[in-house]
């Protein structure tokens, strides 16, 4: 008898349907899998069996055949266990066809008949609903992210025979429900906070219009001045998440298999702090089954990178493409996946091995071949990618024990949210969303300067010698620090504190 069971699987971070057809017939006893299964795939053969057997239920004697299509895409992963055992008890006329007919089946199972937990359920719960199919059946730990799809019913399952009594009749399973609104009125406290940060302004404001744009930053500073603290701060001046960005950044942690058990959404913004010697694989993804690496992790949050010129040069330069494109692909001779990756770089670097060049408490024992080999570790091309650069020297001893109020980042948020506002709302017709994202063509309609500004900018690119992507950069800083002013033109004093934000295009004239 034939039996066929839908489930799903994923390619990059989007789920596809998948129809696990299973046919039984008279004949030497066998058990074959088709339509190009992995290695993880062919081994559910005996986690089934033994699932059957141990939970209760005779296992078909006979020739089984089962094919996953579409026969053309590679499948792999354990979630065909569960849609497997299933179609053979269907198969078997232990379980009634028409039952499993309106339901998309996922879940690993346990040789005793438990079922696991499964890689991706969100965006395969996406991909039933967009089917049409009214329900979907998961482990009972991918229930919560399951539930958050609307206009579909996620039934959590534990073990095998549950499932068989509720096909068969016997038993009800309670739908698991989701209040969205609850999850995002959840209190937006973060554990640290810019109140905790004593002096430091310039670094504090160069972070806060970072914020504001969606710029790429850079800080410069000797051990201990606060950069790694500065940087992981940032999550708490961003915007607060939307829906949609929760979506989209909750289908990569679950296709990484990085959401917790009892987390149903990504409901902030992810902060990502890879190790120097992370490779380029781990950080822009890919394997040799694909998988999204720290930028697409980091998509619409930070990508922090502590010890910058610590990073090997071709793990560095692979980052080029996602910070222009705003998303990774990953080509493999059977197929080419895209990953989202549109994240705020943030990068910490010391500004000599030592650590101490322009330090005023400490002699710097580099010497000037030194110091320029160490930054030619970050190539012209990445720099020219990263917006601001921002010196953090030295916290002077009075400024740690001065002890006063400091401003918290809540204020810094409600600034850095309004920007953003003005800039969704001038955007509202584009594909883009804040100022680092604008185009040439963009910079030319909404970066138009007066006369002192102009004359301003070109004095200074004259005396720096800047690129015309740096003079680009400029102007989109220029454009922000205007919007954090609620100001419609730029300014003159706008442009002066942009430029002030492009300290090593002044290094390399120093130098």
């Amino acid at each position: 008898m034939l039996a066929k069971i839908l489930s799903s699987a994923v390619i990059g971070v989007d789920a596809y349907l998948v129809e696990v057809e299973v046919d039984i017939a008279y004949g030497l006893p066998s058990f074959t899998i088709v339509g190009l299964p992995e290695i993880s795939v062919k081994e559910s053969k005996e986690r089934v069996r033994s699932a059957i057997h141990n939970s209760g239920y005779t296992f078909p004697d006979d020739r089984i055949t089962v094919n996953l299509a579409p026969a053309s895409i590679k499948k792999e992963g354990t979630g065909f266990d569960l849609p497997i055992a299933v179609g053979i008890l269907a198969a078997s006329r232990l379980i009634p066809a028409e039952a499993v007919s309106n339901c998309l089946i996922l879940g690993e199972l346990s040789l005793d008949g438990r079922i696991k937990a499964v890689n991706g359920s969100l965006p395969m719960a996406i991909a039933a609903r967009q089917a049409g199919y009214p329900s979907i059946i998961v482990p009972f730990e991918n229930r919560l992210e399951a539930a958050v799809v609307q206009d579909i019913t996620a039934l959590p399952v534990t073990t095998l025979t549950q499932l068989i009594d509720f096909f068969r009749g016997y038993t009800q399973i309670e739908p698991e429900k989701s209040d969205i609104s609850r999850m995002f009125d959840r209190t937006s406290e973060h554990e640290s906070d810019y109140a905790e940060v004593m002096g430091q302004e310039l670094a504090k404001r160069a972070l806060e219009v970072a914020a504001a744009g969606g710029h790429n930053l850079i800080m410069i500073g000797p051990p201990g001045s606060g950069k790694t603290m500065l940087a992981k701060r940032i999550p708490s001046i961003l915007p607060p998440i939307s829906f949609e960005e929760s979506i989209e950044t909750t289908k990569i942690f679950s296709v990484s298999g990085m959401l917790n058990k009892d987390q149903a959404m990504i409901t902030h913004r992810p902060f990502r702090s890879p190790h120097h010697t992370i490779s380029d694989a781990g950080l822009i993804g890919g394997g040799h089954f694909p998988k999204p690496g720290e930028v697409s992790l980091a998509h619409n949050g930070v990508l922090f990178l502590d010890e910058l010129s610590e990073f090997k040069k071709h793990v560095l330069e692979v980052l080029r493409q996602p910070l222009e494109d705003h998303n990774v692909t990953i080509s493999r001779a059977a197929t080419t996946i895209t990953y989202p990756s549109s994240f705020m770089l943030v990068a910490a670097m010391n500004p000599c091995p030592c650590g101490y060049f322009s330090d005023r408490m400490h002699e710097c024992g580099c010497s000037s071949q030194q110091i320029r080999k160490y930054r030619s570790k970050i190539s012209g091309p990445l720099l020219d990618r990263i917006d601001i650069h921002v010196n953090v020297p030295a916290v002077p001893y009075k400024d740690l024990m001065d002890g006063g109020l400091q401003e918290p980042s809540a204020a810094i948020q409600y600034r850095v949210a309004t920007a953003r506002a003005i800039q969704s709302e001038r955007f509202s017709t584009l594909t883009i969303y804040c100022n680092a994202q604008m185009s040439s063509r963009h910079i030319r309609k909404y970066c138009q300067t007066d006369a002192s500004s102009g004359a301003l900018l070109e004095s200074a690119i004259d005396r720096l010698g800047l690129s015309a992507r740096a003079y680009n950069r400029i102007l989109k800083i220029s454009r922000t620090i205007a919007d954090l002013d609620a100001s419609t033109d730029i300014q003159m004093e706008h442009v002066a504190e942009a430029i002030q934000y492009r300290s090593l295009d002044r290094s390399k004239m120093m130098g």
